[in-house]
């Protein structure tokens, strides 16, 4: 599992270091905070171990700086300075724990000239199956987007491209485990079918027949996604679930259904981080969890004095802070009051 992660000024960072539940990571914070940065850095280095692509190969193809000038993901000066991202993690059967750090200057032009140290051979050699879910749907445009990024030079990041290619994967072999049956059929309920895959293209199977995923409403396919991802194995004990903002297009009505498929996949052994601005995943975990779960809320802020962005982590939601959600929310409850009664509420 993912243990923690050290960033010097990297991307929106000057100095941040953030320790991870081996269960779900949920991340938090007003925009430009540095959400989406933590979890494509993680997805990177994850990735690479069954990719082989070097760290700065990755990161470069994940976050996809203007020209894929890996230089500029250096937090920007005006001089110049060097960036660093260090990831460390725990491999089964290693009493130690491994690291990986990438260190660039900002002059640095490829991701060639980047350089990696630490423990690159055991990190290597110790497979983390790991799924990205970007914020933009891609699984209903998946047939010419996949080849047309193999062949040309389009200006995506990675992780569109990737989890393409995760949904694509064929089934595992030998029998499926009953806990991995029981949340296929969780998600079979809530959208009432299952996926099939014909000549690259995505259906939705039920009694009425199959529905292209070009007419199945997005909210839907992140369901679809999520099931695919289950059925195939990606997402099984000891892999690892990014997911930035899994709140967008999808009904509120079917949250309840998505946090009740995360918290039992933490509870099968997958690591997961979520990054959202929405107040009903955070209630509804609050509402699902178990004492024996493990959870992290993060809270990303910027330092009044300092303008730099800071981190406090609590295991309970109550204890969050600061908490840009619900401070939001409790300003709409405010003014609700206010309109109602013709009054200023305190």
């Amino acid at each position: 599992m993912l243990l923690r992660i050290i960033f010097e000024r990297f991307t929106a960072f000057d100095h941040l270091e953030i320790e991870f539940s081996p269960g779900i990571n949920i991340f938090i914070g007003k925009n430009g905070t540095g959400k989406t940065h933590i979890l494509k850095a993680l997805y990177a280095a994850s990735d690479i171990t069954r990719s082989q692509k070097s760290l700065g190969e990755k990161i470069t193809r994940v976050f996809l700086p203007s020209g894929e000038q890996t230089g500029r993901l250096v937090k920007r000066s005006a001089e110049s300075s060097r960036g660093y991202v260090g990831i460390y993690r725990r491999v089964k059967d290693r009493k130690e724990e491994i690291a990986i750090q990438l260190s660039l200057s900002n002059h640095t032009r490829s991701y060639e000239s980047a350089r990696t140290t630490g423990d690159l051979k055991q990190w290597m050699e110790a497979p983390l199956d790991s799924a990205y879910i970007p914020v933009k749907d891609m699984m209903a445009n998946a047939p010419g987007f996949r080849s047309l990024y193999n062949m040309r030079h389009i200006h995506f990041e990675e992780v569109y491209a990737d989890i393409i290619d995760r949904a694509y994967l064929g089934t595992l072999k030998g029998p499926m485990d009953k806990n991995r049956k029981n949340l296929l059929a969780i998600l079979q309920n809530a959208m009432d079918g299952k996926v099939i895959t014909k000549k690259e293209e995505f259906f939705l199977k039920n009694k009425q027949g199959e529905l292209e995923f070009t007419l199945l409403a997005e909210g839907f396919r992140k369901l679809a996604l999520l099931w695919m991802l289950i059925q195939n194995g990606t997402l099984s004990t000891g892999s690892v679930l990014f997911w930035d903002e899994p709140e967008t297009n999808l009904n509120p009505a079917l949250m309840k259904t998505v946090i009740n498929i995360l918290v039992e996949l933490q509870r099968n052994g997958v690591q997961i981080f979520l990054s959202t601005h929405d107040y009903v995943i955070l209630k509804e975990l609050d509402l699902q969890i178990q004492e024996e779960d493990r959870i992290l809320y993060h809270s990303l802020y910027r330092n009044v004095a300092t303008d730099e962005i800071e981190i406090k982590s609590t295991s309970r939601y109550q204890d969050v802070e600061p908490n840009a959600i619900d401070e939001t929310f409790g300003d709409l409850v405010r003014r609700e009051i206010e309109r109602t009664l013709g009054v200023v509420a305190d």
